[in-house]
């Protein structure tokens, strides 16, 4: 299984496999132990690799892989639920914006410092740059959110697309789907016992959000075990 090398830099060549990279990296995001724990379990498999090097795996390469699973994900339907969870890095919550569809696809996710409306535009922005214009958005009573929304429907009128006005919809029920969904990622995330610093906080959720979206059967690959799916997207 463990086979070949993986080059971890422009200059440097890591003294491991591709697989064994990809398996600690996958493992990590998709079951949420925490580094010392992976280093044990990656030992009783004969790796010999320490805590250190395994962040430095996750956090390099889990962005390029979520970008990869982003671009090949089914498409998501019209209508979404949008809404932020937070994390902490550092003893201080961030934020982490996300939406899914009705049915309950990952749509996109963009881990933020604050909570304001120039965060919940730029989110907008992003997600619909990846997914195209719904048709619909349901959001809680939040002021932030409807002020970003509100600044893509202005932005649209502007460019004269007035047809693809997004319906705004602030029902707090409507939301179950997204807050049910922000549970599995921070059940992942409870055991890592917090993140040291924004840029890995944001690559981890970046991995923990694409073994979400496998679990999910977005990538459409029925019967390829998830792992493979995952190994797959590293090309």
């Amino acid at each position: 299984m463990f086979q070949g090398r993986f080059r971890c830099s422009v200059s440097k060549i890591c003294h491991f496999s591709k697989d064994v990279v990809l398996f600690a990296v996958f493992f990590y995001v998709r079951y949420g132990v925490s580094y010392r724990d992976l280093e044990e379990i990656m030992e009783e498999r004969g790796v010999n690799v320490d805590h250190a090097t395994l962040n430095r795996w996750v956090v390099r390469y889990s962005p390029a892989i979520a970008a990869k699973a982003k671009a090949r994900k089914r498409p998501v339907c019209s209508s979404w639920r949008m809404d932020e969870t937070y994390v902490k890095v550092r003893d201080k919550w961030v934020y982490l914006y996300r939406a899914v569809d009705k049915h309950g696809d990952t749509v996109d996710f963009m881990l933020c410092e604050t909570r304001d409306e120039a965060a919940a535009t730029a989110f907008f922005n992003k997600s619909f740059g990846n997914n195209g214009l719904p048709e619909k958005v349901v959001i809680d009573k939040s002021g932030a959110n409807l002020a970003g929304l509100t600044n893509i429907n202005i932005a649209l009128l502007v460019l004269g697309f007035w047809w693809s006005f997004i319906d705004i919809l602030q029902v707090k029920y409507l939301n179950n789907i997204v807050e049910q969904d922000h549970r599995f990622i921070k059940k992942l995330a409870r055991p890592m016992m917090g993140f040291k610093a924004f840029h890995s906080a944001s690559a981890t959720l970046d991995g923990i959000e694409t073994a979400h979206m496998i679990s999910k059967g977005q990538l459409n690959q029925t019967g390829v075990p998830a792992y493979r799916q995952f190994m797959e997207l590293a090309g």
